[in-house]
């Protein structure tokens, strides 16, 4: 990824219509932060660990102004399958949802307002 490390916003442009990887993130923490690029994975996939470990303990995270990773259970139900028709019992499970805060829905929408993919407004 080319980005400038004085223009963490150029790095947001430049990710924007694409797929952002471990990789990506990994290399915008490189350029802002100062760090090593080790150092700076090593940052990365710290942070995504302890995500990761939490969640899969069930307990929700909450990270202010980017919005929240919860768990729900799901119970045992019947579905049906579109080709026959035939009911078939679905396991219960467990599954992760993610809910934007509304500082995020914000910048999302405002992103959509002005045209681009960074948010310009004073907030």
């Amino acid at each position: 990824m080319c980005c400038s490390g004085d223009n963490p916003a150029g790095e947001i442009e430049a990710m924007a219509g694409k797929t952002v990887t471990r990789a990506d993130l990994c290399e915008a923490v490189y350029q802002t932060v100062g760090l090593s690029r080790t150092e700076s994975a090593d940052l990365v996939e710290l942070v995504l660990d302890e995500i990761s470990t939490r969640i899969v303990a069930g307990e929700a995270v909450k990270l202010s102004s980017f919005g929240s990773f919860i768990v729900r259970s799901k119970g045992e139900r019947i579905g049906r399958n579109p080709k026959t028709g035939e009911e078939v019992p679905i396991s219960p499970r467990r599954v992760m949802v993610f809910k934007p805060s509304n500082v995020l829905k914000q910048k999302i929408n405002q992103a959509l307002i002005d045209g681009g993919g960074r948010e310009e407004s004073d907030q």
